[in-house]
């Protein structure tokens, strides 16, 4: 294991736990999610700036002694996972009225989406406990996730997910060789079948909302805000929630880089939920305990009736003097067509959720013209082409085989 681990802390009670050769999903005492704590003393003596700076490895990895990986591991993933661009969207800048919006686009990621930083992390740790097989329950993204970086490397994997999910989404599944399982039921549902399958039958779990290991995978796209802000990170990060698993991720690797030095200050985090999927949103705003919902949204990454993760979501919103919003599915699919035509970024619906988020701070005064604001897409818009039909409805031009007809397509078009 990395020279810089310490142990695991629960979330919760406090209770601190040893990283052993065997996986430890939750405190044994309370049953709440876990942190992994790094010796930050040691971190601050050891690594600089310029080691990090000065590495050729463009993925996750540069950021090698911040992961909880054995250093010399013989085991690597067979495909670069992060170091994803950042656009300064300059169109779409003079359409919101903010001189520093940036977006960063996770859909170039090698699955197209966010999770490949989950899975690199979850993956690599299966295979140093000498793992052959994982399972997650997912929406789609997750999964997909895993099945792509899996199946060079000839683990096994069983993926339970709803039976509604996108098909683009379950067809990556399939053409990687995962066995999938579809739920009739919800994400939840299908994420207590998984689980029940790791107690029973002792199998690795890839669930981002209790194996804190994906945790440290996602806050890599912190770590990459960081350098790619040239340490000095915008003022404010909106990103998409449904489990809470990206969010705390994300807030991770902030305090991690401000811990040891390398910023001098925390993004403002603002966690951004679909009006039908609002859970972490309403915990936060009623300061009370996490209720389950009835989930229904189209942005189905984001789709959760009980965020698994909920706590260290708000905890991220919290921490950073952050904000919660919520924004309706006809405000995600306006935010994801203004995003690929003025920004060139084509997001899925919980990635364009993001931009809906900016979109209601803005017009709620919540913003500055010169305020530095990153919106956070999560996951490419070919993952569900039907959302996307939804958000450019009508807007096909008929036409017969008729140059005569030139002239009046003209004018519909120029």
């Amino acid at each position: 294991m990395s020279n810089f681990l310490l142990h695991y802390k629960c979330i919760e009670c406090g209770k601190e736990i040893p990283i052993r050769k065997k996986m430890v999903y939750t405190c044994p005492d309370c049953n709440n999610n876990l942190d992994i704590i790094y010796d930050i003393k040691r971190l601050k003596k050891e690594i600089k700036k310029c080691d990090i700076e000065n590495s050729r490895d463009y993925t996750i990895f540069r950021y090698a002694p911040f992961l909880p990986l054995d250093l010399n591991s013989k085991f690597k993933i067979p495909a670069n996972v992060g170091w994803t661009p950042v656009f300064e969207v300059k169109r779409l800048r003079q359409a919101l009225g903010l001189k520093k919006l940036f977006i960063k686009d996770d859909g170039r990621n090698p699955s197209a989406s966010f999770k490949d930083r989950a899975s690199a992390i979850g993956i690599l740790r299966a295979l140093e406990l000498g793992e052959k097989l994982i399972t997650a329950a997912s929406t789609g993204n997750a999964a997909s996730s895993l099945s792509c970086l899996s199946s060079a490397l000839g683990i096994k994997n069983v993926i339970f997910l709803p039976a509604s999910a996108p098909k683009a989404k379950i067809a990556q599944l399939l053409i990687f060789g995962a066995k999938v399982i579809t739920v009739k039921g919800t994400y939840d549902n299908a994420f207590d079948l998984s689980w029940e399958a790791t107690k029973r039958f002792g199998w690795y779990s890839r669930n981002t909302g209790i194996n804190p290991y994906l945790s440290e995978g996602k806050k890599t796209g912190a770590l990459e805000i960081c350098e790619q802000f040239n340490w000095n990170p915008p003022d404010y990060v909106f990103i998409p929630v449904g489990d809470g698993c990206i969010i705390g991720g994300i807030h991770k690797g902030f305090k991690d880089f401000y811990d040891v030095g390398f910023i001098k200050r925390i993004p403002k985090i603002i966690a951004v939920q679909a009006r039908g999927s609002a859970a972490i949103y309403r915990a936060w705003k009623n300061h009370c305990d996490i209720k389950p919902v009835s989930a229904k949204t189209l942005a189905d990454s984001i789709s959760v009736d009980f965020p698994r993760d909920g706590k260290k979501a708000i905890r991220a919103i919290r921490d950073t003097h952050g904000d919660a919003v919520i924004v309706s599915d006809k405000e995600i699919l306006a935010a994801q067509e203004l995003m690929a035509r003025l920004g060139g970024v084509f997001g899925e619906p919980a990635g364009a959720a993001a931009l809906a988020g900016v979109i209601k701070f803005k017009n709620e005064r919540k913003l500055k013209t010169n305020d530095s604001v990153l919106a956070y897409n999560t996951g490419n818009g070919l993952k569900d082409i039907e959302a996307a039909f939804k958000a450019v409805k009508n807007k096909v031009i008929p036409s017969k085989k008729d140059f005569k007809e030139l002239n009046r397509i003209k004018k519909l078009v120029v």
